[in-house]
């Protein structure tokens, strides 16, 4: 009787990966291994883990993968429209979940869960986008807008604007929120001059900015923790 032949290598790989995720959890794998687990539900045949590896070594860490674009991710050896879209997917997924931390008519009660939800939704855009999410009497979320997109450098935020939106929503509070595409974030002048100007438009209305988060892949800026925030 004939043997069977032994499955390719790489479906035994795979068959590892799984089960010490199973039962061992995400932090039993690297990086890479994550992305191979992550990549076998669309690449059904070979072997993945060059394509993980690649992916981690084009853009430096796992995190920077997902704000990847997907011609950044097409542009990778082994990375197809497909495996891009799925990629691309996960991170619109998580935005999803971080989104009910600010969801309407939740308390702002975790600082962190509102700088995670930035992070996400605007931290790996290639150009420069402003968000505000409003607030009412009692610090619960009434709704969240991208007020303004602009350049890579650059967004032209107009004080009026905000107040419009706003009233609008009937807001009594506000956190402002924008991202630096170029990963660093610290504030420039200009953004503490916004700040400022938002801030004093704002207090006219009788309408507070409780903060002002600047997102990047390499972290965030709290100009409320950092004692920033006009008195």
């Amino acid at each position: 009787m004939d043997e069977k032949p032994d499955k390719p290598h790489y479906l035994k790989h795979r068959e590892r990966l799984r089960k010490r995720f199973l039962s061992a959890g995400p932090d039993a794998l690297q990086d890479y291994e994550l992305l191979e687990l992550l990549l076998t539900f669309v690449m059904k045949q070979g072997d993945v883990k060059p394509a993980a590896k690649a992916l981690i070594e084009r853009f430096g860490s796992l995190p920077a993968v997902f704000d990847a674009t997907q011609e950044e991710l097409e542009g990778v050896e082994g990375v197809g429209q497909v495996s891009g879209i799925l990629v691309r997917l996960v991170k619109e997924l998580f935005a999803a979940y971080m989104a009910e931390a600010v969801k309407p008519k939740a308390a702002l009660s975790s600082p962190e869960a509102v700088v995670d939800f930035a992070r996400v939704k605007l931290a790996g855009l290639p150009h420069e986008a402003f968000m505000v999410i409003f607030v009412n009497v009692k610090n619960e979320v009434i709704t969240h807008e991208i007020i303004h997109e602009g350049t890579v450098d650059r967004a032209v935020v107009y004080p009026r604007r905000i107040i419009e939106r706003a009233l609008a929503h009937r807001a009594v509070g506000l956190i402002l929120v924008h991202n630096h595409p170029s990963g660093h974030p610290e504030p420039s002048a200009e953004d503490k001059v916004l700040t400022r100007s938002i801030t004093e438009a704002c207090r006219t209305m009788e309408i507070r900015v409780l903060d002002h988060l600047i997102v990047g892949k390499r972290g965030h800026f709290s100009f409320a923790s950092n004692g920033l925030m006009p008195s």
